[in-house]
């Protein structure tokens, strides 16, 4: 069977539909779904985090790695354990103290460390995860 030029152009188009509307195992939506991962509204959550509020000027993409670092620190991290991260002209760590309490809330107190031009930022601040396991920063 030979298909004509515009049959071969209508089949691809077909299939091109068919595939931009296949989701991913884990929910993300299709493959040009403009719906944020759960975990960037967790990160926005933050407010900017305490790199946000640091006197560091960052580009997205580094204020991006920064907050991802926060949250990891918050959500996970042993006590005092670093997770760190590297943009283009800085990079941070980020660790967390232990968890307490503050009504029905588990919060931390954590540092980040901001490393510029080889000159060190400490910003320190603390945040209590919400019901939907999002952070919100005190103070």
């Amino acid at each position: 069977m030979t298909l004509r030029p515009n049959a071969l152009i209508v089949s691809s188009l077909l299939v091109a539909v068919a595939l931009s509307s296949c989701t991913t195992a884990k929910g993300g939506g299709g493959l040009f779904s403009r719906k944020p991962s759960a975990s960037a509204a967790f990160i926005t959550a933050l407010q900017g985090g305490i790199a946000g509020r640091s006197g560091v000027q960052l580009s997205d993409s580094d204020k991006q790695r920064a907050l991802e670092a926060e949250y990891r620190a918050l959500e996970g991290a042993a006590v005092g354990q670093p997770v760190v991260w590297s943009g283009r002209d800085v990079s941070g760590k980020v660790v967390a103290a232990a968890p307490y309490q503050v009504g029905s809330q588990n919060c931390r107190q954590y540092t980040h460390t901001l490393t510029a031009d080889s000159k060190d930022t400490i910003a320190r601040g603390a945040a209590c995860r919400n019901s939907d396991g999002s952070w919100s920063p005190l103070g």
